[in-house]
């Protein structure tokens, strides 16, 4: 598949909805680059804990604001072409994807400085185009110019249920109770936070994949690039 011209496609919606992964098969379809703005925020997360930035489950935010700046964050692909997450040049990506990162990052994404950080590196990924990035606030905030806009979601049980398949098919004990826990409390933090809430952007394009398969939704994206006018 190929668009008539470069863009950008922000993909915006809820935890657990399959964001990442959507947008890694549309970056693939396309041949552009794919940027996975939650993990960005989970490598901040990991690095609060992995450095004693954390106290009775809460941020040290101003040691965290200080510490900025020794924050590195890029994306690499493996040899079976999955993208990958270092934070300083160590992979993480096996460690970002815990329970404790996840009951972290709501709080990580609150902090003003640490979202000015973040959307100012994801920005300057941007800036040729040809890219999609996932996230909360990519087509209000990061790339409200986007060409594209998309807000995924689903049902919170259904979204609870995937991520408790994935996480048990990694081999990571965890309980159907705590990931719908979780799952309702992100929602809640995500579009009550006072820096950048999640607000689906007025032109996006919703998609509900509560009933749907992973497969139904490429063909439903090819109808939304032809109504645009995007490919022929």
């Amino acid at each position: 598949m190929k668009l008539n011209n470069q863009i950008i496609i922000a993909v915006d919606g809820h935890s657990s909805c399959g964001k990442s992964t959507f947008a890694k098969q549309i970056a693939q379809k396309l041949n552009y680059i794919y940027i996975d703005s939650g993990a960005m925020y989970r490598a901040v997360a990991y690095y609060a804990i992995k450095n004693n930035l954390v106290q009775e489950k809460h941020i040290l935010v101003e040691e965290l604001i200080k510490q900025l700046p020794d924050i590195h964050i890029r994306f690499q692909r493996n040899p079976d072409g999955d993208l990958e997450t270092l934070l300083n040049n160590e992979n993480i990506e096996e460690h970002i994807r815990g329970v404790a990162v996840s009951e972290l990052v709501s709080e990580v994404s609150k902090i003003k400085e640490v979202r000015a950080y973040l959307v100012k590196l994801q920005q300057e990924m941007g800036q040729h185009k040809g890219i999609v990035m996932d996230g909360r606030d990519i087509g209000t905030v990061v790339f409200p110019e986007a060409e594209i806009k998309l807000f995924m979601t689903a049902q919170p049980e259904v979204r609870a249920k995937r991520r408790y398949d994935e996480l048990i098919a990694k081999g990571i004990d965890v309980s159907f109770e705590s990931i719908l826990k979780n799952v309702l409390e992100r929602d809640y933090n995500d579009s009550n936070r006072k820096e950048s809430p999640l607000i689906q952007a007025e032109d996006a394009v919703v998609l509900d994949n509560s009933n749907m398969t992973i497969e139904d939704q490429m063909p439903w994206l090819l109808d939304v690039f032809k109504n645009k006018n995007l490919i022929d």
